[in-house]
C-alpha cells in the first residue's frame, strides 16, 4: 500500500511560499549592502545569506520532485545550479546577478502557484528565462575565463549511462515519501527502464500495509552527470540504500521493457487537496503550539464549569444559589477568555503583509534612478489574517508613490541640502482596539499648486472652490486623479491612491494624510484588529436597535432644533464645533415611524469615513460593546446603509451601519429622493 502523497501537497506548497519569501529577503538584503556599487562591481555576500538562499530552492526542488511537480522541479534544478557555481565563487555576485536571482524568485513563485491551482504547462516567458538561466550557467556568469567552469561536464568519469539500484527503508512510506515518485523524477534526467525486485516479499499472511518490502534495478541511459542522479535521490538519501554504477554496454532506447517494469509517467494533473476544481485555494493558517495548547487549556476549564452547573439541572435551592453564582460567573469568564483565544488564532504579525515592500521600493528606485533607504519597524504588531490579505495592495501603491512622487532624484535631493538618498520609513503599531501604519518619507511633500490646478483641469473641483489645505491634500483620493504628466510603467493612470482609501474604508479603517511640503508626507492607516468581533455603539431608533462600529464615532451632542442651520435647496447642517455637518435621519432613512423626530429630543452621533464626517439623528445611546459580525447576505440580502448584522445577548438581531455608505448618501441626490418618498 502506498501513501496518498496528495494529502501533503497543501503543505509543500505554502512551505515553498515561505521558503521563497525568505530567499527574496536575504537577496534583497545583500542587494542592500551592495548599494551604491554599479551594477557589474562584484561583491562577497556572506555564506549564511547564500546557503539559506541555496537551502529554499533544494527544498522547493526535491519536494516538487517527490510530488511530481516537474515543471517546478526543473525550473528549480536550473536555479540550484547557479547557485552553486555563486556558493562556490564561480560566478561574482554582482547587482546585475541579484536581479537575475530576484527574478528567478518571481518565475519560481509563479510555477508553484500554478501548481497549486492545477494549472500543468510551462509559461512561454518562463520557458525563456530559464534557457536564459542556463545559458547564464554555462558561460560562466559574468566572470574572467581562469575562473569558468572548465567545461559543463566537469568530470568525463563521472557522464554516462548508469545502473541504479534503489532499495528504500520498509518504514519510507511513513516519512510521506513514494519511492515511484522518485523513480518518475529520472524521466527528466534521460530514459529509463526498471526492474521490479519482489524477492524480499514475505508471505501474505507476514505483509504490512504500511511496509515497503520492494527494490528497483533501473536503467538511466543517456550521457547524465552521477550528480544529477544524486540530487533526484537526496530528498529520501536517509531512507534507503543507493547503488549509482557506470554502465558502459550500449543500451537499445527502444527495447521491450522488462517484466514488471514501472510506468514513469509523470502523474496525475489534478488539483492538488486544498485547491478547488475552478483554481480557488482554500484558505488556511498556521497556528503557533503555545496558541493552541491555550485553547485546550481553556477548553478543559469549560468542561469542568460544565460539570459544575450540571449539578443544578435537578432542582436549584437557596443554599445553592450561590455556588450557581460562582459557576456562572467562571462560565463568563472562561468564555470571554475562549474567544480571545480564538480570535488570537487568527492574528498574524503585520509584518506578512509589509514583507514586499523591499522589493518594490528596490524595482521602482531602479527604475526611476533613485537612492531609497526603506526602514520598517513593528513588523511583530499582530493583525487579523483577512485584514492583513486586504491592505496589501494598498500598502503598495503608497510606497509606490512615495518613491515615484514623493521622493526627488538625487541632484535634487543634493540642491536642497539634503542626503541623496530618501528615506521612507513604515511602523506599524497596536493603538488601543486598533492597529495603526504610517508611512512617512522625507521628500518634498504634497504640491498643492499642482494638485489644484490639475484637479480642476480634470473637472473634479470648480475654479472657483475656496478649499483648505487639508481639503486639497485628500484630492489625491479621488478617483482618477494624478499630477503626472505621463504615463508610465510606474504611474499616471490615476489609480492607486483612491483604492488605498477605498480599501481600508471596506474594512472599517480611516486614511489620514499629513503633508509637510519640503519635508515630506505621511500617511496614516487605522485599521480594525478583527474583522469578525468589532467594538460597537449600540443604539436605538425607535424599537430597533442599529449598531455603529466605534472605529467611526467621534463624538456625540445634543444639538437643540433652532440651532440647525437650513440652508435653500441643500441639506439640513449640524454645527460641530467650527463647522457644520450633514446629518441623516435614521428614522426616515429605515422608515421607522415610532421614533424620535427632532435633534432637540434626540442625540447626534458624529461619524467619519474616507474623511468625511456625517451627523446621525438617533433616540438614544444603549451602550458600547463588542459584538460578533454576522454576514447579511448570506443568509437575507443586501440593504442600503447596513453593512453586517449581529445578534444581541437577548437573542435579537442588531443591524451594523455601513458609515461609508452613509456619508456617501448625504450628498447623493438619491438621499434626497429617499427623503421626499419617505416623508409623503
Amino acid at each position: 500500500m502506498t501513501i496518498d502523497l496528495t494529502q501533503f501537497h497543501q503543505t509543500f506548497f505554502e512551505e515553498s511560499l515561505e521558503a521563497l519569501s525568505d530567499m527574496e529577503a536575504e537577496l534583497l538584503r545583500i542587494d542592500g549592502h551592495m548599494s551604491g556599487r554599479r551594477v557589474s562591481d562584484e561583491f562577497k555576500a556572506d555564506n549564511e545569506s547564500l546557503n539559506i538562499i541555496f537551502r529554499a530552492v533544494h527544498s522547493i526542488k526535491g519536494g516538487s520532485s517527490t510530488f511530481g511537480f516537474e515543471i517546478v522541479a526543473n525550473f528549480s534544478h536550473v536555479l540550484e545550479n547557479l547557485l552553486d557555481d555563486i556558493r562556490e565563487h564561480r560566478c561574482k555576485t554582482t547587482r546585475n546577478l541579484i536581479s537575475t536571482l530576484l527574478h528567478s524568485c518571481d518565475c519560481l513563485r509563479t510555477l508553484v502557484q500554478n501548481s497549486q491551482n492545477g494549472i500543468n504547462t510551462l509559461p512561454a516567458d518562463i520557458d525563456k528565462f530559464q534557457v536564459n538561466l542556463e545559458n547564464l550557467q554555462e558561460t560562466g556568469c559574468e566572470v574572467t575565463p581562469d575562473r569558468r567552469r572548465k567545461t559543463r561536464g566537469i568530470d568525463k568519469n563521472n557522464i554516462g549511462n548508469w545502473d541504479i539500484l534503489f532499495t528504500p527503508n520498509k518504514n519510507m512510506l511513513s516519512t510521506g515519501n513514494d519511492p515511484v515518485r522518485i523513480i518518475r523524477a529520472l524521466k527528466n534526467l534521460g530514459n529509463i527502464k526498471s526492474q521490479l525486485d519482489i524477492n524480499s516479499l514475505p508471505s501474505w499472511n507476514k505483509i504490512n500495509p504500511e511496509y515497503i518490502y520492494l527494490s528497483w534495478n533501473i536503467d538511466l541511459l543517456g550521457p547524465v552527470e552521477k550528480s544529477l542522479i544524486e540530487n533526484v535521490f537526496s530528498w529520501v538519501a536517509d531512507d534507503c540504500v543507493l547503488d549509482i554504477k557506470r554502465n558502459n554496454s550500449v543500451h537499445n532506447p527502444s527495447a521491450s521493457r522488462p517484466e514488471h517494469a514501472i510506468d514513469s509517467g509523470t502523474g496525475t494533473n489534478a488539483p492538488a487537496p486544498g485547491v478547488s476544481g475552478n483554481g480557488l485555494e482554500v484558505q488556511s493558517i498556521r497556528v503557533s503550539t503555545p496558541k493552541v495548547d491555550a485553547l485546550v487549556d481553556l477548553v478543559g476549564e469549560l468542561v469542568i464549569t460544565q460539570t459544575m452547573l450540571s449539578q443544578f439541572s435537578e432542582e436549584i435551592t437557596s443554599e445553592s444559589i450561590e455556588k450557581l453564582q460562582l459557576g456562572l460567573g467562571l462560565l463568563e469568564r472562561n468564555t470571554r477568555e475562549l474567544q480571545e483565544s480564538v480570535m488570537r488564532i487568527r492574528m498574524l504579525p503585520v509584518g506578512f503583509a509589509l514583507n514586499k515592500l523591499p522589493r518594490i521600493v528596490r524595482d521602482v528606485s531602479t527604475k526611476l534612478g533613485k537612492k531609497v533607504k526603506l526602514d520598517i519597524s513593528g513588523e511583530g504588531t499582530e493583525l487579523d489574517k483577512s485584514v492583513i490579505e486586504s491592505i496589501g495592495d494598498a500598502l503598495m501603491h503608497i510606497v509606490r508613490n512615495s518613491v515615484d512622487h514623493g521622493l526627488e532624484s538625487p541632484a535634487e535631493r543634493i540642491n536642497a541640502g539634503k542626503p541623496e538618498t530618501g528615506a521612507i520609513h513604515v511602523q506599524a503599531s497596536q493603538k488601543g482596539g486598533s492597529v495603526v501604519i504610517t508611512i512617512e518619507d522625507d521628500g518634498n511633500g504634497l504640491n498643492r499648486n499642482l494638485i489644484l490646478n490639475k484637479a480642476i483641469e480634470k473637472g473634479l473641483v470648480r475654479d472657483d472652490a475656496d478649499l483648505t489645505d487639508e481639503q486639497i491634500d485628500n484630492l489625491i483620493f479621488i478617483p482618477g486623479f494624478s499630477t503626472a504628466s505621463q504615463v508610465t510603467g510606474v504611474s499616471g493612470r490615476g489609480v492607486g491612491m483612491d483604492v488605498v482609501r477605498t480599501r481600508i474604508s471596506e474594512l472599517g479603517g480611516h486614511v489620514e494624510v499629513t503633508n509637510n511640503p519640503g519635508s515630506g508626507t505621511k500617511l496614516t492607516l487605522r485599521l480594525p484588529l478583527t474583522l469578525a468581533i468589532m467594538d460597537g455603539l449600540c443604539v436605538k431608533v425607535g424599537s430597533q436597535v442599529y449598531i455603529i462600529p466605534l472605529l467611526s464615532v467621534i463624538e456625540s451632542l445634543s444639538v437643540p432644533e433652532h440651532e440647525i442651520s437650513r440652508p435653500a435647496g441643500g441639506s439640513e447642517l449640524v454645527p460641530f464645533h467650527s463647522e457644520y455637518l450633514p446629518f441623516l435621519k435614521l428614522y426616515k432613512l429605515f422608515n421607522l415611524s415610532s421614533a424620535i423626530k427632532t435633534t432637540t429630543d434626540g442625540i447626534i452621533i458624529i461619524v467619519e469615513s474616507e474623511n468625511k464626517k456625517i451627523g446621525l439623528l438617533v433616540d438614544e445611546i444603549v451602550g458600547q460593546q463588542q459584538v460578533v459580525v454576522k454576514s447579511l447576505e448570506t443568509h437575507y440580502k443586501r440593504v442600503e446603509g447596513v453593512a453586517t448584522a449581529t445578534i444581541l445577548g437577548d437573542g435579537e438581531v442588531a443591524l451594523i451601519l455601513d458609515i461609508s455608505t452613509l456619508t456617501n448618501l448625504v450628498s447623493h441626490k438619491h438621499y434626497q429622493d429617499h427623503m421626499l418618498k419617505a416623508a409623503s
